[in-house]
């Protein structure tokens, strides 16, 4: 695994946020991960730090500016638009993947029921080489 890898996770509900660091640290405790509430203050996160993501999960239901309208701006930023975007939500509306597909998500991960399923996830985003040299391989 990159021991340099840099997440940025935007999801407004607390509880999933604090699983997803601990599946995440669970996993390689070195991967360095930032937490956004929203579209809003994530774009405020990437305008403000020196380092970009490698790698964005972003949930599509939430305040101020949903994960659509945040995705939606992240390609359209030529300083942000490289960057891997995995839904991470509890949708599994085929209409919600087909547009995010369309507006450039990497791939579309609807949130799973429990820690074990969600470590098992992001352990095969990681070690089926999804992210190679700081990139998402699909």
């Amino acid at each position: 695994m990159n021991k340099d890898l840099y997440l940025l996770l935007v999801d407004d509900d607390e509880d999933d946020k604090a699983i997803f660091a601990e599946a995440m640290a669970e996993i390689d405790h070195s991967i360095k991960c930032s937490l956004a509430a929203n579209g809003y203050e994530a774009l405020q996160i990437l305008k403000d730090q020196k380092r970009l993501p490698d790698l964005i999960f972003l949930d599509l239901n939430m305040p101020r500016m949903n994960g659509k309208q945040c995705l939606t701006r992240l390609k359209q930023s030529d300083e942000l638009k490289n960057i891997p975007v995995i839904i991470f939500t509890t949708s599994t509306s085929p209409e919600d993947m087909e547009e995010t597909k369309n507006l450039g998500a990497a791939h579309f991960l609807i949130k799973p029921s429990n820690m074990k399923e969600l470590r098992k996830a992001l352990e095969i985003i990681f070690s089926a080489g999804w992210v190679t040299n700081k990139s998402v391989v699909l």
